[in-house]
């Protein structure tokens, strides 16, 4: 399955579980470590592990996809699934805001995640 229709499920997913301010950066044109890093929040450990487990179901159920590596979950304050090409970090505030993911990769296309839709902040 193509990676930005992978993005998308996992997006989706993440919405699901009423995550917070997801973003999501393009990033295959500035490093070859994945195409797509996603960033999202939840408020307490529980809902951050709502989150990820919703995320590996659907993309095992829709994608046949398991994750190559997973970290965090048990402590739920940042979580985050490697499937290769898409990488899924759900934070809590505080962590989000420590490690400022995106800025870190503002040199990629960041998008929002709105009404089920991408929307580039800046252009492709």
């Amino acid at each position: 399955m193509d990676s930005n229709l992978l993005i998308e499920l996992a997006a989706n997913a993440c919405d699901d579980r009423k995550a917070g301010d997801i973003k999501l950066l393009k990033i295959d044109e500035v490093s070859s470590i994945a195409d797509w890093i996603l960033i999202t929040e939840g408020l307490s450990d529980v809902q951050v592990r709502a989150i990820v487990n919703n995320v590996e179901k659907i993309l095992r159920e829709e994608a046949d996809l398991l994750p190559l590596r997973k970290e965090g979950i048990n402590e739920g304050k940042w979580a985050l699934l490697d499937y290769g090409d898409l990488i899924i970090n759900v934070f809590q505030p505080a962590q989000r805001k420590f490690y400022d993911l995106e800025s870190f990769w503002s040199n990629g296309i960041i998008h929002n995640f709105v009404n089920n839709k991408l929307i580039a902040l800046k252009d492709e």
